[in-house]
C-alpha cells in the first residue's frame, strides 16, 4: 500500500518529492547541498510508452526540480530521456515522440526478416540529436552525473556503462541501452563487449540507485495502474519464456506489465526484502492514452506527452499542498 494515501499517478513515499521542493526552494545543486541526502532519479524503458515518462520530465523541468538531483539512471528509451532531461532539453525531447518519431522510418514491423531493423537507432539517434540537438559534449560535464544502464549478452546482466568522453562515446553508449533483441538488429558493441536493452537485465534501476548510495529515488513509470498486469507475481508467461529461448532477451522485454508491477511492489512496500533502506517514490501516468512501446501514431503519442505533463503536475502540487497543511504559519 502506499504510505500516505493514495493517488492513480503517485505511490510510495512522498518525502522524495518533499526533498526535491526544498532543495528548490533553497536553490541547492549538486555538489553545493544544504542537507545530507542524495537523490536519485530512475528512468526506465517502454519504447514508445516512454511518451509518458517524456511528458513527467517535462514538468518536473519547468517547474525547476531538475537541479534537485544527484544522479540519474536511464536505460532504453529512457536513457535518452535522461540524457535529454540532464542537458536541459526535456520539452524538445517531449515533442520529439509525436513530431519525429511517428513515422514509419523510425518504427515498421514490415521489416521484420529484413536486412533493415524494424526499430531503427539510427533514426532515433538523427531525430534526437539533429533535428532535435543534444548537447552531447554536455552529457559529460552535467552536475549531475548520467548512468546509462545495458544488458551484457554474455549473460544477460544488467551494467551501468562507463568511460564515455566523447561525443561519439555517448551516442553508442546510449544506442547499446535501447537495442531491443531482434527488433533493433545484432547488439551494440561498446567498451568491448555486445550489448542490449537494458530493460532485459534491469526494468529499473532503483535498487541499483539505492546500493549505489542514494538515500531518496524518484521512479518514473511508462504505465499507469490500468496498463499493469493484475498479478505481479505471475512471472514469466510460457510465450515469453519461449521466445527468450529463440532471441534471449526478447520475451523478457515484452513481459512489461508484469515486470513493472513486481517493481512497483518494491516501491510501495518498505518492509520488502529486496530493497533495503531508502525512500522510494513512483510517478505515474494518470491514465493511458492506448500508446503501446511500438505505436508510431501521432495523436495518441501527444496525447500521452500530455497526460504525462499532467500527471507530473498534480503529483508535485499533491505534495506541495501537504506540506502547506503541516506549516503551522
Amino acid at each position: 500500500m502506499d504510505s500516505e494515501g493514495s493517488l492513480p499517478f503517485l505511490h510510495g513515499d512522498r518525502d522524495v518529492m518533499r526533498v526535491l521542493l526544498d532543495r528548490r526552494a533553497d536553490g541547492s545543486t549538486p555538489g553545493a547541498r544544504h542537507d545530507d541526502h542524495r537523490v536519485a532519479l530512475v528512468i526506465g524503458g517502454g519504447g514508445m510508452r516512454g511518451t509518458y515518462v517524456a511528458g513527467m520530465l517535462r514538468a518536473l523541468e519547468r517547474a525547476g526540480l531538475q537541479p534537485g538531483f544527484d544522479e540519474v539512471y536511464g536505460a532504453s528509451s529512457g536513457s535518452f530521456s535522461a540524457a535529454a532531461f540532464l542537458t536541459g532539453n526535456a520539452e524538445d525531447c517531449a515533442t520529439c515522440f509525436h513530431e519525429d518519431l511517428s513515422t514509419e522510418a523510425f518504427i515498421n514491423m514490415k521489416r521484420l526478416g529484413s536486412r533493415r531493423p524494424v526499430v531503427s537507432l539510427d533514426h532515433l539517434v538523427d531525430a534526437i540529436g539533429s533535428r532535435r540537438p543534444m548537447d552531447w559534449a554536455g552529457l559529460g560535464r552535467t552536475p549531475a552525473p548520467l548512468r546509462i544502464v545495458a544488458t551484457d549478452t554474455a549473460d544477460l546482466t544488467p551494467h551501468t556503462l562507463e568511460g564515455m568522453v566523447t561525443d561519439a562515446d555517448w551516442v553508442q553508449a546510449l544506442r547499446a541501452s535501447a537495442s531491443i533483441p531482434l527488433l533493433c538488429g545484432p547488439p551494440v558493441s561498446y567498451g568491448g563487449r555486445r550489448w542490449v536493452d537494458g530493460s532485459v537485465g534491469e526494468p529499473l534501476a532503483m535498487l541499483r540507485a539505492l546500493r549505489g548510495g542514494a538515500t531518496h529515488v524518484l521512479v518514473m513509470l511508462c504505465r499507469g495502474a490500468d496498463d499493469m498486469h493484475e498479478d505481479a507475481d505471475a512471472g514469466m508467461s510460457l510465450w515469453a519464456r519461449t521466445l527468450d529461448r529463440i532471441v534471449p532477451g526478447l520475451g523478457t522485454v515484452a513481459q512489461g506489465s508484469r515486470r513493472y508491477g513486481a517493481e512497483l511492489r518494491i516501491v510501495t512496500d518498505a518492509a520488502h526484502p529486496d530493497r533495503g533502506p531508502g525512500h522510494l517514490l513512483a510517478m505515474a501516468p494518470s491514465r493511458s492514452a492506448g500508446v503501446g512501446s511500438l505505436c508510431v501514431d501521432a495523436d495518441p503519442l501527444g496525447e500521452a506527452v500530455r497526460i504525462g505533463d499532467e500527471s507530473a503536475v498534480a503529483a508535485i502540487a499533491s505534495v506541495a499542498l501537504e506540506g502547506r497543511d503541516l506549516d503551522p504559519a
